[in-house]
């Protein structure tokens, strides 16, 4: 990998991890497209650990007091009712689909999951249920000639079940094209959270699954294409790129609708399909670099 490609590379993971559009597909379909070897499954999950550093630095007033609460009510200096220890216990319990899954499905997100055609799926499909869930949200919100205004959950009502539900979304996230943002906000929203509400604990739970899963794939980082200065390289980039979207999208949806994402989505992925169906790109383009 060139230091040029890591410059790109880590520039599109920091632009497109909190956004509901799969930063893991934009990794695959960059690389596809200007001809380079497919990345691969270890490149991402090292980047990400730049952007989840911007998701640390970003929400540490959160983590922190949730890391001091949950600490405490362990040796019974904090209730275990107080709801920063609640969320503790929240995102560890959400971590645990995509901890299970991600070791069970290693080889078919190295492999299979990065077919271009599956890719394209996951982006239509995602993204229309992207655009109902945030629809939903919307008519809930504002109400309507014969509705009355519907009040949304927030993160002081989240439970267990909703806990393990937005785990499983995440989870999910382990096909390139999903989004980890994309589904667990989604989630959130058709389980009758606000947007707010739905990306915070989606960032939140993401710190875990992302960390752990970079320093699992860091013995891989010399092996192969994928050398260990470009790699750093792209990490810091996603990383300073990252915490600057995260600032911005977390405006953003307080205000705005996600259908802007939902209809990138949806037309890139009918225009992979087009490009794949004539011919013109390699449902496996770049893979033999693996």
């Amino acid at each position: 990998m060139s230091w040029l490609e890591s410059f790109i590379l880590g520039l599109v993971q920091g632009l497109t991890e909190f956004l509901p559009i799969s930063s893991s597909a934009h990794l695959r379909l960059t690389a596809a497209f200007a001809g380079w070897h497919d990345p691969g499954a270890a490149f991402t999950a090292i980047t990400q650990i730049g952007t989840e550093t911007a998701v640390l630095i970003y929400f540490r007033k959160d983590i922190g007091r949730i890391l001091y609460a949950w600490f405490g009510s362990l040796v019974g200096r904090v209730p275990r009712s107080d709801h920063d220890a609640q969320m503790g216990w929240l995102v560890i319990v959400g971590s645990i689909p995509i901890g299970v899954l991600g070791v069970t499905l290693k080889d078919q997100i190295e492999g299979p999951f990065r077919d271009l055609r599956l890719i394209a799926t996951t982006l239509i499909v995602m993204g229309v249920v992207l655009g109902f869930a945030d629809r939903l949200a919307a008519r809930d919100e504002t109400g309507g000639k014969h509705r009355a205004v519907r009040e949304r959950k927030d993160l002081k009502q989240l439970n267990v079940r909703d806990g393990l539900i937005y785990g499983v979304c995440q989870a999910m996230a382990l096909i390139p094209g999903v989004s980890r943002s994309g589904a667990t906000i989604s989630g959130g929203l058709l389980m009758g959270y606000t947007r707010e509400s739905a990306a915070r604990y989606s960032f939140l739970l993401a710190i875990p699954a992302v960390l752990a899963s970079g320093a699992y794939e860091l013995k891989d980082a010399g092996e192969g294409h994928v050398s260990w200065g470009p790699t750093i390289f792209a990490t810091i980039i996603a990383f300073v790129v990252g915490y600057a979207v995260i600032a911005w999208f977390m405006k953003f949806i307080t205000t705005k609708s996600f259908m802007p994402f939902v209809y990138y989505r949806i037309l890139l992925g009918i225009v992979l399909f087009i490009l794949v169906g004539m011919g013109e790109l390699s449902p496996h383009a770049g893979e033999s670099a693996d």
